[in-house]
């Protein structure tokens, strides 16, 4: 169940995606609304976001996964 939820969201987000490309390339007016769409829902997300939510970023390097000197 989780897999077709999960591939779910993928469609959508992907749908998304090509709507941003195709409207800026001058696509129809559905195309624009719904890269407008998700251009926000990604804003929303980046701003709503909390700092060091598991993002990957690393500031002092000690996650490198090197040898300590």
């Amino acid at each position: 169940m989780l897999v077709i939820v999960l591939s779910g969201v993928l469609l959508v987000v992907l749908g998304g995606c090509a709507c941003v490309v195709r409207a800026s390339r001058g696509g129809p007016r559905w195309a624009r609304a719904v890269a407008t769409a998700t251009l926000t829902a990604g804003e929303l997300v980046r701003v709503v976001r909390p700092r060091g939510s598991g993002s990957g970023d690393t500031t002092n390097g000690s996650d490198a996964g090197g040898t300590a000197e």
